[in-house]
């Protein structure tokens, strides 16, 4: 009878160890799918998401050392320049007729 105690004993000491680990991945749920908590882990993605965008694009026109990429700023300028002056035309054509 000793032999069937201890087995009961230990079915017990299971049972209640994988009570007590369903109790806390259950809470670990909640906490998951908290409203706030998913607002928080989505304004935090979002913020990353932005810095890496920016980052990626400071890279584009800033050398390591931070000096301007005179280059990349130059083509810039002039991608800028010439679509004001298309819409300017277009705008002014537009307007004749």
């Amino acid at each position: 009878m000793v032999d069937g105690t201890s087995n009961t004993a230990r079915i017990e000491a299971d049972i209640a160890a994988a009570r007590t680990r369903l109790a806390s991945n259950i809470e670990g749920l909640i906490t998951q799918s908290h409203p706030k908590v998913i607002v928080a882990r989505s304004v935090e993605d979002a913020k990353q998401f932005v810095a890496d965008e920016v980052g990626g694009v400071k890279a584009q026109f800033v050398n390591p050392d931070g000096s301007l990429k005179t280059a990349r700023a130059l083509a810039l300028a002039a991608a800028l320049i010439g679509g004001v002056a298309f819409l300017v035309v277009v705008r002014s054509l537009a307007r004749g007729n």
